[in-house]
């Protein structure tokens, strides 16, 4: 592995202002090894990991991702969460980073910061306390979205502690690269995850992320084992994503998981090829029941019914939903009104 120099100066100057002591580091005789990521970098003092934001430091592991450069509230569902307290609202992080180098990120210029010269450092250092207390005053959750959340996972641990005195939840969109450990002492802090599963092939995920996807199916499963709430996503990506043993993967750990087929955007170092068409998208619901798989969610293509909830009982509508936005739910107590069927969820 390739380790480049980090230089703890200003944040004007595109750099990280503050670097603080991170969790999972492993002392070593080459260096501290980080035991975040599979990647299990070795990092010397002043060295930073293939993610860009994890270090070396006189102490141990240092991170610079105590910061955001966003604070948005938008709607639970856009992260997607769709069997995860329909309607609230989330008070939205993104620390700069990522474990992964997919060359169709829309959110590079935040995701690749170390990576691409575009990607200049503009966080901010966050107050965790009065990002609750917002959330709190919401009646939301925080949410670590956009970038990759478990290499915030300091943050996130502060996030949960407060949440904890004022009833708000913490939730990740994260690409599931984790350790076992990372897993482990993630899982109190949070109350739901969606990962993204961008294929089960090990040639191409890696071709196309730089990591393996063993990880990502592992976590998957350790997150549902731990109590977490658990959906997945899957970006339908030409030559990557075959739907199929996607949908057969996801239904292995579990029936009830929610799986959402998402159109790929062709975008960064991706910007020509195609994006998935509507009869993909149709096609993978189709491959996601036939799977066994209960709840299968398309956001745009295929209208409204692509985004309701139907009971797996009577097949009735339960939850309706706009575009990132709750339109009814139906649910008493998590239970179908019509037939007393209980859906899987966090109602």
């Amino acid at each position: 592995m390739t380790v480049d120099p980090a230089t703890d100066i200003g944040a004007d100057s595109g750099r990280p202002a503050r670097w603080i002591p991170a969790v999972l580091g492993e002392p070593t005789a080459r260096g501290i090894r980080c035991r975040l990521c599979p990647h299990h970098c070795v990092v010397k003092q002043g060295q930073v990991g293939a993610c860009k934001v994890r270090r070396g430091g006189p102490d141990g592991l240092e991170t610079a991702t105590f910061a955001t450069t966003v604070v948005h509230v938008d709607a639970v569902e856009r992260k997607p969460f769709f069997h995860y307290r329909p309607g609230i609202p989330s008070v939205t992080l993104a620390a700069p980073g990522c474990s992964f180098r997919c060359g169709y990120c829309v959110n590079f210029r935040i995701s690749q910061y170390g990576r691409d010269d575009r990607a200049v450092w503009e966080a901010r250092e966050v107050d965790p306390r009065e990002i609750v207390t917002r959330a709190a005053g919401l009646g939301g959750c925080v949410a670590l979205s956009y970038t990759e959340p478990s290499l915030a996972l300091e943050l996130t641990l502060e996030l949960a502690r407060h949440g904890r005195e004022q009833g708000v939840e913490v939730v990740w969109k994260s690409n599931g690269f984790l350790t076992p450990e990372a897993v482990e002492l993630a899982a109190p802090a949070l109350a739901a995850v969606n990962i993204d599963l961008k294929g089960v092939d090990e040639e191409s995920h890696h071709r196309l992320t730089g990591g393996s996807v063993r990880p990502v199916i592992d976590t998957i499963r350790a997150f549902r084992d731990l109590g977490v709430w658990v959906e997945v996503s899957t970006p339908l990506i030409p030559g990557v994503s075959a739907p199929k043993p996607i949908a057969e993967v996801i239904a292995g750990i579990d029936a009830g998981i929610p799986w959402h087929p998402m159109r790929f955007s062709p975008a960064y170092q991706m910007a020509d090829e195609r994006p998935t068409s509507p009869g993909e998208l149709a096609d993978a619901v189709a491959a996601g029941q036939a799977a066994g798989l209960r709840h299968v969610y398309v956001e745009r293509a295929l209208g409204a019914e692509g985004r309701a909830t139907r009971c797996p009982g009577c097949q009735s509508v339960v939850v309706s939903r706009e575009i990132w936005s709750l339109t009814e739910n139906r649910l008493e107590e998590g239970h179908c009104p019509d037939c007393g069927t209980a859906l899987e969820g966090r109602w």
